[in-house]
């Protein structure tokens, strides 16, 4: 018998042909299972079919004001033991948390009487009295007049000191000359030098009044600035005060109702679920995702939950790389703990993070003596122990060199790229090494192979990276707080739709020859297999093939050139 929900959907073919999963998705690294890509495929029919909402993807037309989103389909049995799906997106879409066809948000802040809308509107109007405040110009004008004021007075002092100096050189003369002539040992003479004394004595004196009085003035004048200015900023310090209280027991309020259940029919807000994270107050934007929210209506009505797909649909955020219609991980920094709670007693996927990529993996040495190491690091092998693995390849030339001394890791390649990698045996070898990369005097050249064709035969990309706060180890293009990084290009083939090409990066940022090549204002073409910023494959097509340096301790010319295998 069909279920009657206005959120669950039927697939429109049959599905007799399909495994259903064994065990949920492992949301943070997952391949989407068969029946997840079919309800995505049918989900984006309807997103290009429906004419109940408008909302700008920038996928036609005005791109100016284009927003993308994240969209989710959860696979699940229904409480009639139907097999179907949920849809959802994250935040809210056409200035809206409802839409047709889609999973209610955990909690509506836009509710017309809802108490955030509210207390939202007092922080706003409070806002715009700080604003005004702000633009007042008596608050420049007082700053301004305070330093001229300020610099007048210590001018004015200042010469006053001067004068002082010169009288007590002019004192100190007259004195001198005068004992001169006392010394003849008349009575008159003693006389005149004792008057002289009191002469001086009172000009000192009055020279050191001259300077208080001006001292006091000066203060005077630059207090009763200062007060009118304490006065303007305290009443803008007391609001901005008051604002922060607002925004901060808003937020706890608002975090209090978004409330999440797990199979066990336990519910907790964000402010308990985050409670033990580093940072313990929820990032902006926790629970507006689709994983909880497709996650907290199956569970509120019934639904079993089977499998979890979240897709990009539209134009891509200027600093991150999205791309349309490709699965996503779910975040980490806000879904994480939401999903660790939600998730806790369902049987899901292996996390592929916990397993040793290198196992059954050779390391290929490409030279050694006893100062030195260059190896040939396959794709999915890591440069240094990680969390969870520490088979890497400084483990294994631990093991292949157990007496070196050096420091051993110069540089690093991600797990994912193969190549060449260089690694020093004794302090000495590892400090020079380590110099020259740090000089930039090492020649390094990687070759890749692009998802699509690159028109362009050479260029230069310039685009500054920082880590996404929020997802790592995903890296973002930001020209605000990015570090700069520079890489320079060259085609070597195009055939079938790709491009092999040669990359030169002057920098050393993480991940930056993969976002170099994935965003749109560099070569808007990602790597092929990169699953981070691309379309994950049998392997990242990157490859560190060559390198030029110095020997660190004969000081002759190295060359190393490892043709990729793709």
């Amino acid at each position: 018998m069909p279920i009657s929900n206005p959120c669950f959907t039927s697939f429109t073919q049959p599905i007799d042909g399909y495994t259903l999963p064994e065990k949920f998705t492992f949301p943070f690294c997952y391949e989407p299972h068969p029946l997840c890509e079919l309800a995505a495929e049918e989900l984006q029919r309807h997103l290009e079919a429906q004419q109940e909402w408008h909302h700008n993807f920038g996928l036609s037309g005005d791109k100016s004001n284009a927003i993308g989103k994240m969209f989710g389909v959860l696979l699940v049995k229904a409480p009639t033991g139907e097999i179907g799906y949920l849809s959802a997106f994250s935040g809210k879409i056409a200035d809206s948390n409802h839409l047709p066809y889609f999973v209610p948000p955990v909690f509506d802040m836009l509710e017309e009487d809802g108490f955030f809308k509210t207390e939202l509107a007092e922080i706003t109007e409070i806002n715009a009295t700080i604003k005004q405040l702000e633009a007042n110009p008596q608050l420049s004008h007082l700053a301004t007049s305070i330093q001229s004021e300020t610099t007048a007075s210590l001018q004015q002092i200042e010469i006053q000191r001067q004068v002082m100096i010169e009288g007590r050189k002019s004192r100190k003369a007259q004195r001198a000359a005068a004992e001169i002539t006392a010394q003849d040992g008349t009575e008159k003479s003693a006389e005149e030098l004792e008057q002289l004394k009191v002469v001086l004595g009172k000009e000192s004196v009055k020279e050191k009044n001259t300077l208080r009085d001006i001292k006091l003035i000066w203060d005077e004048k630059i207090n009763a600035l200062q007060c009118q200015l304490n006065e303007l900023e305290d009443a803008l310090n007391e609001l901005k005060t008051k604002r922060k209280n607002l925004s901060n027991g808003l937020q706890k309020k608002l975090f209090q109702q978004y409330k999440f259940l797990n199979t066990h029919g336990i519910e907790k807000d964000l402010n308990d679920i985050f409670k033990d994270t580093p940072n313990q107050i929820p990032p902006a934007g926790s629970g507006e995702c689709a994983a909880p929210k497709l996650l907290q209506y199956a569970f509120a009505h019934g639904f079993t939950p089977l499998a979890l797909a979240e897709f990009w649909w539209g134009i891509a955020p200027k600093s991150e790389i999205r791309q349309h219609k490709k699965f996503y991980a779910s975040c980490q920094s806000k879904c994480q703990p939401i999903l660790g709670h939600m998730l806790d007693g369902i049987e899901m996927d292996e996390n592929p993070l916990l397993i040793n990529p290198a196992e059954g993996k050779d390391l290929e040495i490409v030279y050694e003596d006893e100062f030195m190491v260059v190896v040939n690091k396959p794709a999915d092998f890591l440069s240094v122990p990680g969390k969870n693995i520490h088979d890497s390849v400084y483990a294994r030339i631990q093991q292949r060199y157990p007496d070196a001394t050096g420091g051993l890791i110069i540089h690093r390649l991600d797990m994912a790229t193969s190549g060449l990698l260089v690694l020093g045996l004794t302090p000495k070898a590892h400090k020079r090494l380590q110099q020259q990369f740090i000089n930039r005097t090492v020649e390094k050249r990687y070759t890749a192979l692009l998802d699509g064709v690159l028109e362009q035969d050479e260029g230069l990309i310039t685009l500054p990276m920082r880590g996404d706060l929020y997802d790592r180890p995903r890296q973002l293009v930001c020209f605000e707080h990015g570090k700069p990084a520079e890489t320079t290009y060259q085609v070597i083939e195009r055939k079938e739709n790709k491009t092999k090409v040669y990359l030169y990066p002057k920098t050393g940022r993480t991940h930056q020859l993969r976002v170099h090549c994935a965003h749109y204002l560099g070569l808007n073409m990602p790597i092929t297999g990169d699953g981070l910023y691309g379309k994950k494959a049998n392997r990242l097509h990157l490859h560190a093939g060559y390198l030029s340096l110095i020997h660190p301790i004969t000081k002759e010319p190295m060359e190393f050139n490892v043709e990729a295998e793709f």
